[in-house]
C-alpha cells in the first residue's frame, strides 16, 4: 500500500528531473512511509528510500516503515547531507509549501551544489484522494466521535458550562479509543454562537438557547469533524427558521456531492439558498474542506475553490448563519465522495434535537 503511494510520484521525478525527494511535513512523512513519530526525515529517489530519525523513535521507524532503510542520526539535515554526498545527487525536490525560509536556507548549505527544486502542495494534493484503508479509518474515526458526542447529550441542561460539556466529550472519546481529540472543540451558547470559531468557555448554557457543538477525534492518526446544533428548553420562531434554513442548505449540499462538480459549485448550492432566504451576509465561511491525517486538507469547498470533487476525496459540508446579537447556527457532517455521490462517515441526526 505504502508503495503504491510512493509511485504516485514517479511523474514528479520525471516532470522536475529530480534525483530526490525530501519530506518532512509529518502528515505527508505518515502518508509515504507509515512513520508516526513528531520528527523524521524521509528521502525519496525512484527506487530507493531512507527514513532518518533521532535515537528516540529508532525501534518506533523499524517496526512501522515497510520497505525502506531507517538511519539513526541527532541532525537529520546532516544525515541528508551525508547521502546527497554519497549517492553525488543534483536535483532535490522539497515541500516548499511546508518549509520555512530558514529551513530552505540550512537545506542550501548542507546540500552545497546541488539545485533545490521547490514543489508547492502538490503532496497535499495526492492525498486528498484517499484509498480503501484510508476511507476504512476515516469511516472508524467518524463513528466513534459521533457516539461519543451521543452519550454526553443527557449532559446537556441550563446551568452546565461549555467547557465541562467539551471535558466530558473528550473523555467519552478516549474511553472509546480515540487518541486525541481532532482539535479544540467548540462549544458556543447563545449569542457565542455568533462566533463560527467560539472555543468552549465558562458560560453558562442557559434556556432557551441554541448551542453549537464542533467535534472529532484522532484514531490511528486520521480526524473526524462533525458539528451540531441542540436546542436547550423552548425555542422561538425565528431559532427554529434560522435551523430550518441551515439544514435545508446542508441537506441540498450534501445531495449534490458527486465526482466532477467543483468545489465553488457546491458551496453555491448551499449559499445561494441562504443567501435566497435573507440570510447571505450572515454566512461567511466557506462550505467545508478535505479531512484526513489533518483536519483540515485539500480539497477547500468555498466559492474561490478552482478543485474538482473526484471519488475518494472525503470533505466536510458544514453551512452556517451568525448573526452577531443573536447567535448562530452551524450543521456539518464529513462524507466520502462515491463513484456517483456521497456516502455520509459522520452519525448524528442533523435533525434539530431539544433537550
Amino acid at each position: 500500500m505504502l508503495k503504491d503511494r510512493r509511485s504516485r510520484l514517479t511523474p514528479w521525478f520525471d516532470r522536475e528531473q529530480l534525483d530526490c525527494l525530501v519530506v518532512e511535513h509529518l502528515p505527508n512523512l505518515r502518508y509515504l512511509a507509515g512513520f508516526s513519530g513528531s520528527s523524521g526525515l524521509l528521502v525519496l529517489t525512484r527506487d530507493q528510500g531512507w527514513l532518518i530519525c533521532d535515537s528516540r523513535y529508532t525501534l518506533q521507524a523499524r517496526q512501522e516503515v515497510v520497505g525502506l532503510a531507517v538511519l539513526e542520526h541527532g541532525q537529520r539535515h546532516e544525515a541528508l547531507a551525508q547521502l546527497h554526498n554519497e549517492q553525488g545527487w543534483q536535483r532535490i525536490g522539497f515541500e516548499a509549501a511546508h518549509c520555512l525560509v530558514s529551513t530552505q536556507q540550512e537545506l542550501q548549505q548542507q546540500l552545497p551544489g546541488a539545485t533545490l527544486v521547490a514543489l508547492p502542495a502538490e503532496l497535499d494534493e495526492i492525498r486528498a484522494r484517499k484509498d480503501q484503508r484510508e476511507l476504512e479509518a476515516l469511516a472508524d474515526v467518524a463513528s466513534l466521535a459521533s457516539q461519543a458526542l451521543q452519550s454526553v447529550l443527557p449532559l446537556i441542561r441550563p446551568g452546565l458550562v461549555e467547557a465541562d460539556l467539551a471535558l466530558e466529550l473528550e473523555i467519552a472519546m478516549r474511553r472509546s479509543g480515540a487518541e486525541a481529540p481532532g482539535f479544540d472543540f467548540i462549544v458556543a451558547s447563545g449569542e457565542r454562537g455568533a462566533m463560527p470559531h467560539g472555543r468552549a468557555s465558562n458560560k453558562q448554557i442557559q434556556s432557551g438557547e441554541l448551542v453549537t457543538i464542533d467535534f472529532g477525534a484522532v484514531l490511528n492518526g486520521y480526524h473526524s469533524d462533525e458539528t451540531v446544533t441542540i436546542g436547550v428548553g423552548r425555542l422561538d420562531q425565528r431559532q427554529q427558521q434560522i435551523y430550518d434554513v441551515v439544514l435545508e442548505a446542508h441537506d441540498r449540499a450534501v445531495a449534490a456531492v458527486r465526482p466532477g462538480i467543483s468545489c465553488k459549485e457546491l458551496d453555491a448550492v448551499a449559499r445561494e439558498y441562504i443567501r435566497e432566504q435573507g440570510f447571505g451576509d450572515f454566512f461567511g465561511h466557506g462550505l467545508g474542506h478535505g479531512v484526513g491525517l489533518e483536519i483540515h486538507e485539500k480539497p477547500t469547498l468555498s466559492p474561490r475553490s478552482e478543485a474538482v470533487l473526484d471519488e475518494g476525496m472525503v470533505v466536510t459540508v458544514e453551512p452556517g448563519i451568525y448573526i452577531p446579537g443573536w447567535g448562530g447556527v452551524r450543521i456539518e457532517d464529513t462524507v466520502a465522495v462515491t463513484g456517483n455521490g456521497c456516502r455520509l462517515l459522520t452519525g448524528v441526526t442533523k435533525k434539530l434535537m431539544v433537550v
